[in-house]
């Protein structure tokens, strides 16, 4: 896996370089001390992950985020304890506190090579899901063979995403990101960090806060499209 570090810290880079080599899979192919150099390297290497301070200079970890164009794996690694809700709400795939405690390292790296084979055992059966698409859904004993047209919304919620459709929302052991990968963008929007919407079910959008836009679907049920996905949307929605 090529890996990026970003922290405003050079000790903390280097610490972090020197634990990483227990771990051979991992290629460290740049480092970066702030998060306007971290979104331009990013958007051009395309690293599988990233080890990121939150708290830097002008652009914090989250801010970094929300700017580039694909998310790879991302683990937060900062002093403090205060962000792990909100990191794991964009999908972190860990948290980890500094100084790093080795151990706990091996733990996020473990973690993060299951996800990268689940994927690649994913994407042996289907690389695109269409409208048409039957699949299949299994939350606790309960299973459902749908249409994916018929799914309204994907709601993250930690490392589980859940379903919406008909008057069922069942919950999934899936990343928000390798599901979005799946889809058919002519069908489905990542509307934020949160949530991927179905873009057939949308009866009204409006101007919201800070350029974004706000959709309501067909159950009434209201989404934001953060900033930067409200141009993407415009891009593709206008004439």
């Amino acid at each position: 896996m090529k890996a990026v570090l970003v922290d405003d810290e050079r000790l903390a880079r280097k610490e972090l370089t020197k634990l990483l080599e227990a771990f051979p899979e991992i290629e460290i192919i740049g480092e970066c001390s702030n998060g306007k150099e971290a979104i331009a390297f990013i958007n051009e290497k395309k690293p599988d992950l990233v080890f990121m301070d939150i708290e830097m200079p002008e652009l914090s970890g989250f801010d970094v985020v929300e700017q580039i164009d694909k998310t790879p794996a991302i683990v937060f690694v900062t002093a403090y304890n205060d962000y792990a809700i909100k990191a794991f709400e964009v999908n972190a795939s860990d948290y980890l506190v500094k100084p790093v405690d080795p151990a706990r390292l091996k733990e996020t790296i473990e973690k993060i090579n299951a996800d990268n084979e689940e994927v690649d055992t994913d994407s042996l059966e289907r690389t695109t899901l269409t409208s048409g698409d039957q699949i299949f859904i299994k939350d606790g004993e309960k299973c459902w063979f749908i249409k994916l047209d018929e799914i309204k919304l994907f709601e993250s919620e930690g490392n589980y995403v859940r379903i919406y459709f008909r008057n069922f929302k069942p919950l999934v052991l899936k990343s928000l990101n390798n599901l979005e990968a799946k889809l058919d963008p002519r069908l489905f929007f990542r509307a934020n960090r949160k949530y991927i919407i179905n873009l057939d079910t949308i009866t009204h959008v409006e101007n919201w806060f800070n350029g974004g836009l706000q959709v309501t679907l067909e159950n009434d049920r209201k989404i934001e499209i953060s900033r930067r996905q409200a141009v993407k949307f415009k891009a593709m929605m206008s004439l």
